[in-house]
């Protein structure tokens, strides 16, 4: 990042949907933000209600990259603060360097402020966990090829061949590539199957449960064709379970630095 004579533009996550899952930080630089960018297509047009007054706000769902970075770029040589406002985190399938290196090399100065994940959004909102001992210590963030390839040995079926817990974005349009690379690792009909649409958007988000063999009947059934996390893991339906392997951190026969066994 170069330092320089204009405002800074913040990239900041609004989290999944709920405009209170929003950082203190990102609240804090959107209340005193002079022009807002932010993505309407994803992000819940709430989170922008923490502008004042007077604060230019744009949608972007009808830019090009050019037009944003441009766009951007104007609004930082009027503004101290200028906010472009992310779905989730900005640094996951968020285009983030494609935007600031036309930034830096305008001589605009910029930061990134974290958000919540969909995908830890979903896991929230269906009382699930992501990891349990001696399940699964291992989360894989990925996605299936759409007009996007993927890169050498990262297709779903490399990944899902580690049977863990696969967060898989952007593809719910796709359930039958979804379907298709966990088979083809091994995962049985019967391996459980979440899909969370617009996790934590408040009076939208919906939840289906299923299986391999049955998920993508259910969603259509849902109809539920966009924004929508799609997560296969071994964790899943954990509540329900007979046994669970205890967390060693709270064992009491586990002896840390905070606590000594118990005999």
């Amino acid at each position: 990042m170069i330092p320089a004579l204009t405002g800074t533009v913040w990239f900041v996550g609004a989290g999944p949907g709920d405009p209170e899952l929003i950082t203190v930080k990102g609240r804090r630089l959107l209340e005193q933000a002079g022009a807002v960018l932010f993505a309407g297509s994803l992000v819940d047009q709430a989170a922008t209600r923490y502008a004042p007054a007077g604060c230019l706000i744009r949608d972007s769902k009808d830019m090009t990259l050019e037009e944003m970075t441009q766009w951007l770029e104007q609004q930082a040589r009027q503004h101290p603060t200028v906010v472009r406002l992310q779905t989730g985190d900005p640094a996951l399938y968020g285009a983030l360097i494609e935007m600031t290196r036309p930034l830096t090399a305008a001589g605009i100065a910029w930061a990134v402020v974290p958000g919540v994940s969909s995908a830890m959004a979903s896991m929230a909102a269906a009382g699930e966990s992501m990891t349990l001992p001696e399940v699964t210590q291992s989360v894989i963030f990925t996605r299936v090829e759409g007009r996007t390839p993927m890169p050498p040995g990262e297709d779903l079926a490399a990944l899902a061949a580690h049977h863990t817990t696969l967060c898989i974005f952007l593809s719910i349009t796709l359930l039958h590539k979804v379907e298709a690379g966990l088979r083809a690792a091994g995962w049985p009909d019967a391996a459980p199957m979440l899909v969370v649409h617009k996790a934590s958007w408040p009076g939208e988000e919906r939840i289906v449960r299923g299986t391999l063999a049955d998920i993508k009947q259910r969603c259509r059934d849902a109809g539920i064709v966009s924004q929508a996390m799609v997560i296969a893991s071994p964790t899943l339906g954990a509540a329900g379970w007979d046994q669970l392997v205890r967390s060693k951190l709270y064992d009491p026969a586990f002896t840390h630095r905070f606590r000594k066994a118990i005999a």
